[in-house]
């Protein structure tokens, strides 16, 4: 379902996107805004899922430097019971980062890391053991991340 956001709902999401923590007095100063007209604006936006989550954006290069496997999953004739299954099994798996229903040579893409081939391996296996019903699970190793980012265009 579409929300219909207007120039300062637009403003404001572009803002808090890049800092959600920016205070609703900076965000007024710049929009041209009261600071309580953008703190009600924020809480209907939150309310209505708009904004889905205020979250830290951890850099994996920092910490555990994980990597990072784009990984095609073929499910056998395009059964829609397992890929439900599987996509309510996934979101309890931390390894799976992101996960897309996508046209082409294969039915899901995933995002998955790992701290090595070895983790990924066993990764696979589960899965691949969970699910029989996925065919084959085709996986490209990413050598290194050109840009990354959750920011939509507005």
């Amino acid at each position: 379902m579409s929300y219909n956001l207007d120039q300062f709902d637009r403003k404001i999401l572009a803002i808090v996107q890049r800092n959600c923590l920016t205070r609703s007095e900076v965000i007024a100063e710049e929009i041209g805004l009261s600071p309580s007209a953008v703190q009600r604006r924020l809480k209907r936006l939150r309310q209505s899922r708009v904004i889905s989550a205020d979250v830290a954006v951890v850099d994996n290069r920092k910490l555990d430097n994980l990597m990072t496997f784009i990984v095609g999953l073929e499910i056998e004739r395009e059964n829609y019971p397992v890929m439900d299954r599987f996509m309510r099994w996934a979101q309890g798996q931390d390894a799976f980062q992101q996960i897309f229903y996508v046209t082409g040579a294969v039915d899901l893409v995933a995002v998955i890391l790992a701290r090595d081939v070895t983790e990924f391996d066993a990764i696979a296996e589960a899965t691949m053991s969970q699910f029989p019903e996925i065919k084959r699970m085709n996986t490209n190793v990413v050598l290194n991340v050109l840009k990354s980012g959750l920011h939509l265009p507005l």
